[in-house]
């Protein structure tokens, strides 16, 4: 290359990525290395901090861990020996069952539990039904589940209780606390037209034409025999429903005879029974209730039965009024003559047993002291309001 001045070869100056001055190289050259050094050092640091807190860590969840699972092995509250019974389905798991006891306050944690499970030589443990007390060992626990339990319930958690007297709406009630299912399912269920054939089908003497009434509010009221059942979580309502229809008809197999020749219905009977049942509290007051009823009805009289009020009402009421009897129902005894469409709750033996066997008599009235259980009766209308303003309207005033 040639310079245009001078003509001349050009003079190349010649570049370098950085420019180190003259003066002190090696002093440069050093400060480089110390900066990489003390960078190093700061890595170093950095990583053991982060490996130290790291065991740390590990330690501290160890330790907690540990001291968790140990916790878990022991009873869940030793000083409570309280007994529970507690259900374990058919075809549940260990690990259900753990999960079982868990909810149920039994042990402080499923996984351990079934952990600690392991490692038994335990086989597959039996449905039914257990008692477990939250101040047992796990070995206590594994050597009840062991034994196996009861095909039926032994608490009161486990049963329904179907009060003499009780209605439907009260039976849906109660069955609501002891299941999963809610007082409007139960309900559902007892008014499917579908499931009340059925039921009629498989008990043709008991569930008669009489209820396609179409006035009937439950067409199986009256048909839910007052007993205790024993209530498994595997049952549907249907077999809830179904066992306590089966029971009325087992019951009723022993009457059917008698109800032939006395010239009554099953409907017609059980209507009366429903209202001795709550009129009267004895069998002997019963007798003498069934037999006002029917000295009614064959004169014609209405049966003016303050319990039709009260369940044309839906109320629970201590005294029925003139106004609560002017109700527009069906189920009005004070404003229809006869039975009305159907029983008014469902009665008990006795109730039935009273009014297959009334006693007779030649009253037409009957007044009931709610403070003593006293019945009081009277040939006249005249005598039941002598004997109302006594017993009633008197100590109302007191």
């Amino acid at each position: 290359m040639v310079d245009k001045h001078t003509g001349g070869p050009k003079k190349v100056k010649k570049r370098t990525e950085k420019h180190i001055p003259k003066e002190h190289p090696k002093e440069y050259v050093m400060d480089k290395r110390d900066i990489r050094k003390k960078e190093n050092s700061l890595v170093k640091k950095i990583v053991f901090s982060i490996i130290f807190i790291g065991v740390v860590l590990l330690f501290i969840v160890a330790f907690v861990g540990y001291n968790y699972v140990m916790d878990s092995l022991q009873p869940l509250d030793s000083a409570n020996r309280e007994r529970i019974e507690v259900e374990v389905p058919v075809g549940t798991s260990t690990k259900g069952i753990g999960e079982i006891l868990e909810e149920e306050a039994i042990v402080k944690d499923s996984t351990i539990f079934n952990y600690f499970l392991k490692t038994k030589n335990v086989a597959e443990f039996e449905a039914g039904f257990y008692e477990f007390s939250p101040s047992m060992e796990l070995e206590e626990i594994i050597d009840v589940l062991e034994k196996g339990g009861n095909n039926t319930p032994i608490s009161d958690d486990y049963k329904i209780l179907v009060k003499e007297g009780a209605t439907l709406e009260e039976i849906a009630e109660e069955f609501s606390r002891k299941s999963n299912y809610s007082k409007k399912d139960f309900i559902k269920v007892a008014t499917n037209e579908a499931f009340i054939e059925q039921l009629s089908s498989t008990y043709p003497k008991l569930l008669t034409d009489a209820i396609k009434n179409e006035d009937i509010k439950y067409k199986l009221e009256g048909y839910l025999f007052p007993a205790t059942y024993d209530y498994l979580s595997h049952y549907t309502i249907e077999e809830v429903i179904t066992t306590m229809v089966g029971k009325t008809d087992e019951i009723m197999s022993g009457y059917y005879h008698t109800i032939a020749e006395k010239d009554l219905t099953v409907h017609s009977l059980l209507t009366i029974a429903s209202l001795v049942e709550k009129e009267g509290v004895n069998l002997e007051d019963r007798k003498k209730i069934a037999g006002v009823f029917f000295n009614r009805l064959k004169d014609d009289m209405p049966l003016q039965s303050d319990i039709s009020i009260l369940y044309a009402l839906n109320k629970h009421l201590e005294y029925v009024t003139i106004k609560n009897t002017e109700v527009d129902s069906p189920y009005n005894l004070y404003a229809h003559k006869g039975l009305g469409p159907g029983p008014f709750d469902n009665p008990g033996e006795e109730a039935i047993q009273a009014t297959l066997n009334p006693e007779e008599t030649e009253y037409y009235y009957f007044l009931a002291d709610l403070t003593t259980g006293d019945v009081y009766f009277s040939k006249t209308f005249e005598e039941h309001l002598e004997l109302q303003n006594k017993y009633i309207e008197e100590k109302s005033s007191e």
